[in-house]
């Protein structure tokens, strides 16, 4: 049945496709009977047995990356497809539109998408608000048994693009300060390829400046909230070990590996269709390698002391179990749902029964 309704929606162009997609199933989920009947197809015996991280109890293995929900609007509905946690975001102090459109392509013969969104969200504020509203009903329907492991929400969290790299830890105080009593735990991003010169922020003293100004501000809280690193796939073994080596120096919560690539190797799309898409972050199969290679490199290199969340190329269980063999705790898709559909939670999930 999805591949029919992929095959449609793969007519339209690719940004409107997945608002219209998201548009339709949040209508659906606030008809009861509806979300009912979506939720005994995608969701049901999902197991709900918490598996610890982060000093956080996750209902699955299974989340949503970064970039799918920028602007937490469809909690309700990612929560009913079984997700056992979120990445909202990336999210910025001031509302940016992003990047010139279309900014959103799809590879089917690789299985991939490339992106140039540049940020796009409706800002902390905004964003808060709608968290607030979450908080509400989730306590609502606390007496729900299936909310007893609830769905957790990563903030993640970046620069407003006109904001110099030498101001960036400021940005990322206001996003980190706004969301803390609304999310779970943080994702620092300054791995985008699609921010001019964010990834500068990956350099050793960048990186430290903005982490433990974090982790200083976080100790101001009752309850601290764990701070995870989000690195690009293109580091050298060099930059990489620093950020390995100033995560361990600093205590940092985890990693998740990997963001987006501006590698183009190896693909099976046409290179004058390629040059016509432009600049931009690839994900999804071409990535699939490429992230486990990371994972087990960061897991080997620490004995496991850097708790990894996995993304990158996931689309299917045997995926999944290939990151968490290389030394992922958990996993996070956002192509392979694209492609595969709302039921691969259930899918991914199901093969650990």
């Amino acid at each position: 049945m999805y591949r029919f309704i992929r095959k449609l929606f793969f007519l339209l162009d690719a940004e409107k496709a997945h608002y219209l997609a998201m548009d339709t199933l949040k209508i659906l989920c606030s008809i009861p009977i509806a979300k009912k009947i979506i939720g005994s197809n995608t969701s049901s015996n999902i197991p709900l047995n918490s598996f610890p991280l982060f000093g956080l109890n996750f209902k699955n293995r299974v989340g949503l990356g970064a970039g799918f929900d920028k602007n937490a609007r469809y909690l309700r509905e990612l929560e009913t497809l079984g997700f056992g946690f979120v990445e909202i975001g990336t999210v910025t102090p001031k509302p940016q539109a992003g990047n010139d459109k279309p900014r959103l392509f799809r590879l089917t013969e690789d299985k991939a998408l490339i992106n140039r969104m540049g940020f796009n969200n409706d800002g902390v504020d905004q964003i808060v608000t709608r968290l607030q509203k979450w908080q509400v009903q989730k306590r609502k329907n606390k007496s729900n048994a299936s909310q007893n492991i609830p769905l957790l929400i990563g903030g993640n969290i970046g620069k407003n693009k006109i904001t110099p790299n030498e101001e960036a830890w400021k940005d990322y105080e206001i996003c980190f300060k706004a969301l803390h009593p609304y999310v779970d735990f943080f994702v620092v991003n300054v791995s985008s390829p699609n921010t001019p010169g964010l990834r500068e922020l990956q350099e050793k003293e960048s990186l430290k400046k903005i982490l433990t100004h974090l982790q200083l501000l976080n100790k101001d809280y009752q309850t601290s909230k764990p701070i995870l690193l989000k690195i690009a796939p293109d580091l050298s073994i060099g930059q990489l070990d620093d950020i390995i080596n100033l995560a361990l120096e600093i205590n940092l919560d985890g990693l998740v590996a990997a963001n987006t690539t501006i590698n183009r190797n190896g693909l099976l799309t046409n290179i004058s269709e390629l040059n016509k898409m432009g600049n931009g972050g690839l994900s999804g199969k071409p990535l699939e390698k490429k992230s486990s290679e990371i994972i087990k490199y960061i897991t080997q290199k620490t004995s496991g002391k850097i708790p990894i969340i996995a993304s990158g190329g996931i689309f299917t269980a045997s995926d999944a179990a290939e990151k968490w063999k290389a030394g992922a705790g958990l996993v996070e898709v956002w192509t392979g749902f694209i492609y595969e559909g709302p039921m691969i939670v259930k899918r991914i999930t199901s093969s650990l029964l």
